[in-house]
């Protein structure tokens, strides 16, 4: 894989030198140890950009991809034999562990009888009262992934309110939805977010970006009229985990519902904070809520809930003769194998009983990383949120995705991935963040504070 240069001027480890060497020494540690993971990446070269099926999976760290062969709970082999703790879960993907026996069987059962037919099955209906349970909105439409669900109620919103714009805020991440790839700039106008591939209008137009945590910020974006809808996730995640200061969620909910903006609290991360995310842990009130990747037991699915009020407002809104053509919903949305899927990994996988230990084995690995951080006198912070953790490179934690991303550093992160990695720990490759699925056991995490002892020791002894 082509490694492209860290573009920053300024890094958060200092010496660049000694990083250097480790990282050389990792790699050659690699290279010996991955070998049939090599064949498979050449064959695969040929015919798949990187040699992978999505881009993104190029940023891995390493000379190439490692290759999976199968996996169950927390732990996955690779093709070279080599056992891995899982800390990634497919970046959420699979917070339910892998091949988790009760998701498989429903939806071994129900690919048997069919997948898909563009009508519903009992499993749709047991599965949206589940959702609506656990999230505390009442109306439920199902999607592919978050995105899809995403993109479903940025229409929605535009459509009753007649507004245009969408506020998120800075640095969030709503995975590929157009409207999300905005940032600041340092004169604090709204520009496409760097890396933003081929975006269709400049966002200016489309978006309205605010600083996670600034309620004046928000105030004066929301008060123009414009705004259709605020997009957030109750605390950002995908740039390191900012948690939202103290009553500021409610500041939006009150600023949302003077100014007349739907409030879709997207929940695809923050669900590691319980059975019913930071919505049902903190009693939130959006307008509607967002949940993905991991409720499907390992399958595409995601899910989107709205209050009454607002479901109401959407479907009298719609013709029917119109319903199927408006830009909302795909062939395969809502299809019976995602809903067995769903109803399976809800009801007997991501219970209430699971997020206890899953929560109690992200506290440990918080303790084991904190614990090496005090030890060397290092600059970083590990900052929880329910099952998911993450370290980032400041000696605080941050309050905005700005000080989050000021915080970054690629290379020295691509050499601590690497270094887990040969270790046979897996974090996710885009931060340094670490999820706990029911299965995630102390050993396995004790795998992890042993291998980041050591690395930190390596970079500041």
């Amino acid at each position: 894989m082509t490694r492209v240069p860290i573009a920053a001027a300024t890094h958060a480890y200092a010496d660049r030198a000694r990083l250097a060497r480790l990282w050389d020494e990792e790699v050659a540690t690699f290279r010996d140890a991955r070998g049939e993971s090599e064949r498979l990446w050449q064959l695969a070269t040929p015919h798949m950009a990187d040699g992978v099926p999505m881009l993104w999976m190029a940023k891995w760290p390493g000379p190439w991809p490692v290759y999976v062969d199968e996996a169950l709970g927390a732990h996955f082999r690779c093709a070279d034999g080599i056992d891995h703790v899982d800390l990634c879960l497919g970046d959420t993907g699979a917070m339910c562990g892998h091949a988790p026996a009760a998701s498989v069987s429903a939806i071994g059962a129900r690919l048997a009888r069919g997948s898909t037919f563009m009508l519903p099955t009992a499993d749709a209906a047991v599965a949206a009262a589940m959702l609506a349970e656990r999230f505390t909105v009442p109306s439920w439409q199902f999607a592919l992934s978050a995105t899809d669900a995403n993109r479903s109620l940025i229409r929605y919103a535009r459509q009753v309110t007649g507004r245009p714009k969408i506020a998120v805020h800075d640095y969030s991440y709503h995975g590929s939805v157009d409207e999300a790839f905005a940032t600041l700039d340092d004169a604090g106008a709204v520009v496409a977010r760097r890396g933003n591939i081929g975006p269709p209008v400049p966002l200016a137009e489309t978006t309205a970006v605010v600083p996670f945590n600034d309620v004046d910020a928000l105030e004066a974006a929301l008060a123009t009229g414009q705004v259709a809808a605020m997009l957030m996730e109750p605390a950002l995640t995908n740039i390191g985990i900012v948690l939202p200061a103290p009553g500021y969620l409610d500041s939006v909910r009150e600023l949302c519902t003077r100014h007349g903006v739907i409030l879709i609290i997207d929940e695809t991360h923050t669900i590691s904070a319980g059975p019913g995310g930071m919505t049902r842990a903190l009693g939130l009130c959006p307008d509607a809520v967002v949940v993905g990747k991991s409720i499907g037991g390992g399958i595409p699915a995601a899910a989107y809930g709205m209050t009454a009020d607002f479901a109401d407002r959407v479907r009298a809104s719609l013709e029917l003769e119109d319903i199927d053509v408006g830009g909302v919903g795909g062939t395969l949305a809502g299809n019976a194998l995602s809903l067995a899927g769903i109803r399976a990994t809800l009801g007997d996988v991501l219970t209430a009983e699971a997020f206890e230990g899953m929560i109690a084995r992200c506290t440990e690995w918080s303790a084991g990383v904190q614990a090496a951080i005090d030890e060397f006198d290092v600059p970083w912070q590990v900052t929880q949120l329910g099952a998911r953790a993450e370290y980032s490179f400041r000696r605080t934690p941050p309050t905005t995705g700005s000080e989050a991303a000021d915080a970054d550093d690629f290379e020295l992160q691509q050499y601590l991935h690497l270094h887990a990695l040969n270790r046979g720990i897996l974090i996710t490759p885009f931060h340094n963040m670490a999820l706990m699925c029911p299965a995630t056991t102390s050993a396995d995490v004790a795998r992890h504070t042993v291998a980041f002892r050591d690395v930190v020791h390596a970079l500041f002894a």
